[in-house]
């Protein structure tokens, strides 16, 4: 994990040159859905986010367990003209129960696949295949092919990343403060296309060193998740920060961390935090409790 999650700024800037991989995305325009299962998905609720307030088009994201695309064979009224599924082991289920039941319905919705191992049912499935192999793991706890097919994605959009890849660069190499490291609990933030990344440090806390960890929206969290904010906690927004949040915070004695950095970056920072709060509870964050690199299941 800490070889792959140091690695992110090398293959971020490997994803933004992909130009033709970058062609291969849907067009401006065109109605999508974007699906995913676990931090897949995470990375689809950025992604739509991103694409259609940027004025591309709709751009919907779901579990694609819960994706409402099909209905017996036959498309509901979301008439997409494209789907992309994130998947970094190409052989989720539930992403690939989807694409087959996509082209079995016979149906003209283009399915587009970004997938970190290219020798996979995933390639064979989908219409199109995007491949990333630099970015695929050998750790159950993924850090970064999400990360860096957001960044494909994000530079298809015209998005610069060298700040964000400057701002990675930094945050592997910084002292960890130990106070972030110990907390008893944490609940991270996000906004627009940073509530997914929010989701994400949250699921990478828990799989990684089975903490405490909650995520939210960040105008939400003071409709009730506030009430958990103590001394020896912590609150991290990702992304900018409602105003007065800070204000409320400061009340409640918990922490609020709020780096003004991108949302990628900042991940990266609760990545490290999740890693050594691992090694500090004796735990394998490569191995974790209760699960496998991709999830199987039976038919």
């Amino acid at each position: 994990m800490e070889a792959e999650l140091r690695s992110q700024p090398e293959t971020w800037a490997a994803a933004a040159g992909l130009r033709e991989e970058q062609a291969l995305l849907p067009a401006s325009g065109e109605r999508i859905a974007i699906v995913g299962c676990g931090t897949s998905w995470f990375m689809a609720q950025a992604y739509a986010t991103l694409r259609e307030q940027a004025g591309h088009g709709v751009s919907d994201a779901f579990a694609a367990s819960e994706a409402p695309v099909l209905d017996r064979g036959a498309l509901l009224a979301r008439d997409y003209d494209a789907i992309v599924a994130i998947t970094r082991s190409g052989t989720t289920t539930e992403v690939l129960e989807l694409l087959d039941a996509v082209r079995s319905a016979g149906v003209r919705t283009r399915t587009i696949g970004i997938v970190g191992d290219p020798e996979t049912p995933l390639v064979d499935l989908a219409d199109t295949a995007i491949r990333l192999p630099f970015a695929d793991e050998l750790s159950v706890v993924q850090t970064r092919f999400a990360t860096t097919a957001l960044a494909l994605v994000r530079a298809s959009l015209g998005h610069d990343l060298a700040p964000a890849i400057d701002q990675a660069a930094a945050a592997v190499e910084e002292e960890l403060d130990d106070e972030l490291i110990s907390a008893e609990q944490y609940s991270f933030l996000g906004a627009g296309w940073t509530i997914g990344l929010a989701h994400e440090a949250a699921l990478k806390m828990r799989e990684a060193s089975q903490s405490w960890t909650e995520s939210y929206p960040a105008k939400e969290y003071r409709h009730g998740p506030i009430a958990i904010a103590a001394p020896g906690r912590v609150t991290w927004m990702l992304g900018d920060s409602p105003v007065g949040l800070a204000d409320d915070l400061a009340v409640t004695g918990a922490r609020f961390e709020d780096r003004p950095i991108d949302g990628m970056a900042d991940l990266v920072r609760a990545q490290r935090v999740a890693l050594a709060r691992a090694r500090r509870a004796g735990l394998d964050p490569d191995s974790p409790r209760n699960l496998t690199r991709s999830v199987i299941l039976p038919s």
